[in-house]
């Protein structure tokens, strides 16, 4: 009996490190694809004139894609998503789009809710304040005062108005039925654990966007040739 168990600890001790090791693979390539993925809805976003004032876009400090993220709820709402987050690199981010940061979108709201369903969600961070306080720490998306849900065809009185009021700007694309998309009481961080694998190191999120020497990996390149493509620019 003892050499069995001495047999079977020695077949673990094989077998743990290559299990982990492809849970590992795994997961980096859910990764890769995230970040493909947040390249393709933005381009297929902006791709349509009327979708995001271009106006806001390049006013943008910041851009946050979450792809699919999923909402159910019956009065209390919910949600989960994982995204990234690129901003314009330089002094006072008048720069190009640098490398994102993985992203990670929690939490849930109360209000009238009915049904599920998976929505795209692009996130305009308008202000240094607003950018710097997301790679610090989770955020909390609240009501007009922080987030303003981002409607077609604003006018630029309106967009004046919204960049005043907010720091953060929401435009969603849904799929399915859904009374009331909204991200109000979710909550918004960067993804550590994610960051890891995709930059192969710890590396602090504040770091990868704004230090300028963190080189964009290559599932992500769609997502900034898309950003470096529509607003090249930031324009005041």
């Amino acid at each position: 009996m003892r050499k069995l168990s001495s047999f079977l600890s020695s077949i673990l001790m094989v077998v743990l490190p290559f299990l982990a090791e492809v849970a590992n693979a795994s997961d980096k390539t859910k990764d890769d694809d995230r970040l493909r993925n947040c390249g393709s809805v933005l381009k297929e976003i902006l791709d349509v004139p009327d979708n995001i004032p271009q106006g806001l876009l390049d006013k943008a400090d910041c851009v946050v894609v979450f792809p699919s993220v999923l909402k159910a709820a019956f009065i209390i709402g919910g949600s989960y998503g994982r995204g990234a987050m690129s901003c314009r690199k330089g002094e006072n981010f008048r720069g190009p789009w640098g490398a994102p940061t993985m992203m990670a979108l929690e939490g849930g709201s109360f209000g009238f809710q009915i049904g599920g369903q998976a929505t795209d969600f692009v996130l305009l961070v308008m202000n240094e304040s607003g950018a710097r306080g997301i790679l610090a720490s989770k955020v909390k998306l609240g009501g007009d005062a922080s987030v303003a849900a981002g409607p077609v065809g604003r006018d630029s009185s309106a967009e004046t108005d919204a960049t005043l009021r907010s720091e953060i700007l929401s435009y969603s694309r849904a799929r399915g039925l859904f009374a009331g998309v909204s991200l109000e009481g979710s909550t918004i961080r960067p993804d550590n654990g994610d960051n890891r694998r995709v930059y192969g190191k710890e590396i602090p999120a504040r770091e990868i966007v704004l230090s300028g020497t963190v080189a964009v990996p290559p599932a992500a390149e769609q997502l900034i040739s898309t950003l470096d493509a529509k607003t090249p620019k930031h324009r005041t």
